[in-house]
C-alpha cells in the first residue's frame, strides 16, 4: 500500500508530462501548459505555410512594400535632407582620420592594381595628346626661355663682380710698379679685367661665325672639284682677311644699333651715352687695331688714366663704363626680404651729410 501511491504520482507526472514527449520537444520542458500549445500551433502554422506557399507569398508583399516605401518621394526628401546635414560629413572626417581607413588606403596605393593603372593611362593615347600639348603650349616654352634667361643674367652678375673686385686689384698693382699714386674715389668707368673678359667672349663667338663660314666654304669647294689638300698661302691669306673683317663688322655692328657687344652686356659693361654714330664706331675699331699692333701698349691708359681710357677710346671720344641698369635678379636667385627689414639706401645728399 505504501509503495502504491509514490507509483501513482510518478504516473500522474508522466501522464502530464506527456506532452513534451509526443509534441513540444525538449526545450519546451520547462514552459508552462499555455506556452507550448501556442509553440505548437506556430509549428503548425509554419508547416502549413510551407506547404501551400503562403509563406513565399508574404515575403514577397513584404519586399514589395519596402521597395515602394525607399522609392517614395518622401524617403528620397529624408534621404536627400540627411546627406546635406553634418551628420554624414562628420561620419567621412572620421572614417578619413581613423587608422583603419589609412591603411586600406595606403595598401591600395601600394598593389599592383595601381601601377597597373598607371602604367596603362600613361600608355594610353590620351595622354601622349595631354603631354604633347603641354609641351608645346606658348605658356611653358616662355617660361622655360625666361627662366634661361634668368639664369644667364644671374652668371653674368656674378662673374662681373668678381671681375670689377679684379678691375680695382690689378689697377692697383700697376700704379704701385710705375710709381703712380692710387686712385683716391671709386669710379664707375670699367677695368681692364672686365673688358678684358667681355673682348674674349666675343671673340668665342666671332671664331664660331668664322669656322661656320670657313665649313661652308670648304664644302663648297670639295663638291664643284676643289683639292682637299691642305691650304695654300692665297688660302692662308683670304682666310685671315676674312676673320679680320668678320671680327671688325661684328663689333662696329653691335657698337652702333646697341652700344654694347655680347661680350660686354655679359659682364655689364656699356659704351656711355649709348649708340655710337658709324664713323665713330670705325675710329674705335681702329684705334683697337693699332693697339693690338703696339703689343697692347696703347691700353695701358686704362688702368694708368683716372678715366680709364684707352687709345681707341681717346681718339673716338668712347667711355667704356659698368651698366647698371641691368635687370633684377631672377627671383629664385635672392632671398625674400621682408619690407620692414629691407635694407634703406641713403641717398647722396644723406651720404655726404657729416656725421
Amino acid at each position: 500500500m505504501e509503495d502504491s501511491t509514490p507509483r501513482a504520482a510518478n504516473g500522474a507526472n508522466l501522464g502530464l508530462n506527456g506532452a513534451r514527449v509526443n509534441g513540444a520537444g525538449p526545450r519546451d520542458g520547462g514552459l508552462p501548459l499555455s506556452a507550448r500549445l501556442l509553440g505548437v500551433g506556430v509549428r503548425g502554422a509554419r508547416s502549413v505555410g510551407k506547404a501551400t506557399g503562403i509563406d513565399r507569398t508574404v515575403q514577397l508583399a513584404a519586399e514589395e512594400a519596402i521597395v515602394g516605401a525607399i522609392e517614395s518621394e518622401a524617403v528620397e526628401r529624408a534621404m536627400a535632407r540627411l546627406l546635406r546635414g553634418p551628420m554624414v560629413e562628420e561620419a567621412v572626417q572620421e572614417a578619413l582620420e581613423s587608422d583603419a581607413v589609412k591603411r586600406a588606403i595606403l595598401d591600395a596605393m601600394d598593389s599592383e592594381l595601381v601601377d597597373e593603372v598607371w602604367r596603362r593611362l600613361l600608355a594610353s593615347e590620351e595622354a601622349q595628346q595631354l603631354v604633347e600639348r603641354i609641351a608645346g603650349a606658348p605658356e611653358l616654352r616662355a617660361a622655360i626661355s625666361a627662366q634661361g634667361a634668368g639664369l644667364l643674367d644671374d652668371l653674368g652678375r656674378t662673374v662681373g663682380r668678381i671681375a670689377r673686385q679684379f678691375d680695382d686689384e690689378l689697377e692697383r698693382i700697376v700704379r704701385r710698379i710705375v710709381f703712380r699714386k692710387r686712385r683716391p674715389a671709386p669710379t664707375n668707368h670699367a677695368g681692364a679685367v672686365s673688358r678684358g673678359f667681355a673682348f674674349a667672349i666675343d671673340c668665342v663667338f666671332i671664331n664660331l661665325g668664322f669656322t661656320a663660314i670657313a665649313a661652308l666654304v670648304t664644302l663648297v669647294g670639295n663638291a664643284f672639284g676643289g683639292s682637299a689638300d691642305g691650304g695654300t698661302n692665297y688660302a692662308i691669306a683670304a682666310g685671315s682677311f676674312t676673320w679680320l673683317l668678320l671680327s671688325g663688322t661684328y663689333f662696329v655692328a653691335f657698337w652702333t644699333l646697341a652700344g654694347q657687344t655680347p661680350g660686354m652686356r655679359f659682364l655689364g659693361v656699356r659704351l656711355a651715352g649709348g649708340r655710337l654714330s658709324l664713323g665713330r664706331a670705325n675710329l674705335r675699331i681702329i684705334g683697337i687695331g693699332l693697339s693690338v699692333f703696339f703689343l697692347g701698349l696703347p691700353f695701358l691708359g686704362i688702368v694708368l688714366r683716372e678715366n680709364r681710357r684707352g687709345f681707341a677710346d681717346r681718339i673716338a671720344g668712347t667711355d667704356v663704363v659698368y651698366d647698371e641698369r641691368r635687370p633684377a635678379p631672377a627671383p629664385w636667385s635672392v632671398a625674400p626680404l621682408d619690407e620692414e627689414a629691407a635694407p634703406v639706401v641713403a641717398t647722396e645728399t644723406e651720404a655726404a651729410k657729416p656725421l
